[in-house]
């Protein structure tokens, strides 16, 4: 099992609740997408699942192992089992592509391979692999500060799959992309999830992209999950109360044809 989670809760220093009553379970090579609004709580369910916030309640176990009851040093080897992906990857401008996805195995190396890594590459080949998964293989020596919103989410990607590991949390990882561009880079990271084994969770705007390339979708709203169904067993009413007062937009071309009176948005 690579997740459990189990009447967790997470209420913010502010007295906020952000989640309430979350079970789930995603076994080893399972993907799935998190989909609801903003605000539904997708991205406190993420950092949850990072380890970079404490649940208030419940248990939580992650890759077997239960992060908050590990010291900090176990705990940090158990993130360097996690790969993140993020919205607005942080990147440091005047950084180098290569460098940038080489980092995705700093938490796996030696301190002086990887104060070797910030003088010279260790692993050319490697990066340039990476990269070329997401058509990216001409950017290697790129600065970041030289690639578009869409590009420096494919090296956020590329670093990731580099790194290899067990699980990826992945938080609107192709949002600054356009719908082409993000089915394809979807595609390709679920084909390679697939095929080394990992376990991939992501939470996605638009909901088309989420059920047209996940086999399994959560609906959170109000820091809680409404449902966890196969895409071909959602229903119009299931995503009308998902999405209730949000502003509206097409129907995903996935719906089935008997469903096309309801629209959904891409919030």
């Amino acid at each position: 099992m690579s997740v459990s989670l189990r009447g967790v809760g997470l209420t913010h220093a502010n007295g906020q609740v952000a989640l309430s009553g979350i079970d789930l379970q995603v076994s080893s090579g399972e993907r799935l997408a998190i989909i609801g609004p903003s605000g539904a709580g997708k991205t406190s369910l993420l950092r949850l699942l990072a380890s970079n916030l404490r649940p208030t309640s419940g248990e939580i176990e992650l890759l077997a192992q239960q992060p908050w009851q590990l010291s900090a040093r176990q705990r940090q080897t158990l993130r360097a089992r996690i790969g993140l992906i993020h919205q607005a990857p942080p990147l440091p401008p005047r950084q180098r592509v290569v460098t940038a996805v080489l980092a995705g195995k700093l938490g796996q190396w030696s301190l002086g391979k990887s104060l070797l890594n910030l003088l010279h590459p260790v692993d050319m080949q490697g990066a340039q692999g990476a990269l070329a998964r997401l058509d990216l293989a001409d950017k290697l020596f790129a600065r970041c500060d030289q690639l578009s919103g869409g590009q420096l989410q494919r090296v956020g990607i590329a670093r990731v799959l580099y790194q290899a590991p067990e699980l990826i949390l992945a938080d609107e990882p192709v949002s600054a992309m356009d719908p082409v561009l993000a089915g394809h880079t979807l595609s390709v990271l679920n084909e390679e999830v697939t095929r080394r084994g990992m376990t991939l969770l992501a939470s996605l705007h638009a909901v088309e992209l989420a059920m047209a390339h996940f086999p399994r979708i959560i609906g959170v709203r109000d820091g809680r999950i409404l449902f966890d169904l196969p895409p071909d067993a959602l229903s119009s009413a299931q995503l009308d109360a998902l999405y209730a007062n949000e502003q509206l937009q097409t129907l995903p071309v996935s719906m089935p044809a008997a469903q096309t009176s309801l629209q959904i948005p891409r919030c």
